[in-house]
């Protein structure tokens, strides 16, 4: 199972060691189906993710608060600091497109991830159910966060298709592509009002089969059917 989060020029990225569980609902007996946690920066913000460092009985925590052990990814901008896996870029040292850090602690199929994110400005989001597409890049779908609130909650698919459900919705996609939208999850109100703006959010992922559904702070914002 691949987890990554990704680094882009003049980005600073954080995971804290407080709430970043993982429940392994059925494990994967296909190799190539790769599930993985992505988070994707641009512009220059602050993003942090809490872990927990003593998980919910069912859920592994995936970091330990102190090293980088389980996780890989360029050491020139990945580290540890104050308890936290942090990414830096800088004018004086920049990526070359995305890099990213991947945990690489086993495979799954269907799981459930919770986790805490805090952002400062830019656009961010956890990745999974993807592919590693290259070296520390990756494909797939991405529950997508970002700062100015914009993009919180849409599922969006890095490398493919692009916007699948934008937050709010219900959506069944067809063997052909097509998206129909069946019934509304919250409305846009609803979802904004539950959004802590630079402060600490949660974030619930679920992916049993085909089933995608993505819940912040308590409030269902997409179910895709794929």
């Amino acid at each position: 199972m691949l987890f990554i989060i990704p680094l882009n020029d003049l980005r600073l990225f954080a995971i804290y060691n407080r709430a970043f569980d993982l429940h392994i609902l059925t494990a994967t007996k296909d190799p190539k189906m790769l599930r993985t946690i992505l988070t994707s920066i641009t512009l220059a913000f602050v993003l942090s993710v809490n872990v927990i460092q003593s998980a919910e009985v069912g859920f592994d925590s995936i970091f330990d608060g102190k090293t980088l052990k389980g996780w890989d990814g360029n050491r020139d901008f990945w580290s540890v600091k104050d308890g936290a896996i942090t990414g830096i870029t800088t004018a004086e040292n920049p990526t070359k497109g995305n890099t990213f850090i991947v945990w690489r602690g086993g495979e799954v199929a269907d799981f459930e991830l919770r986790l805490q994110f805090r952002i400062r400005g830019g656009n961010s989001g956890v990745q999974y159910l993807s592919k590693e597409f290259d070296k520390w890049v990756i494909s797939g779908y991405q529950a997508d966060f970002d700062g100015p609130g914009g993009w919180t909650g849409t599922l969006y698919e890095e490398r493919g298709r692009g916007v699948l459900a934008k937050r709010g919705n219900k959506v069944i996609i067809s063997d052909s592509g097509e998206k129909r939208t069946i019934e509304k999850t919250a409305t846009e109100e609803e979802i904004l009002s539950v959004v802590k703006k630079e402060d600490w959010n949660d974030y619930t992922i679920i992916a049993r089969g085909n089933h995608l559904v993505q819940i912040l702070n308590g409030k269902v914002t997409v179910g895709v059917t794929d």
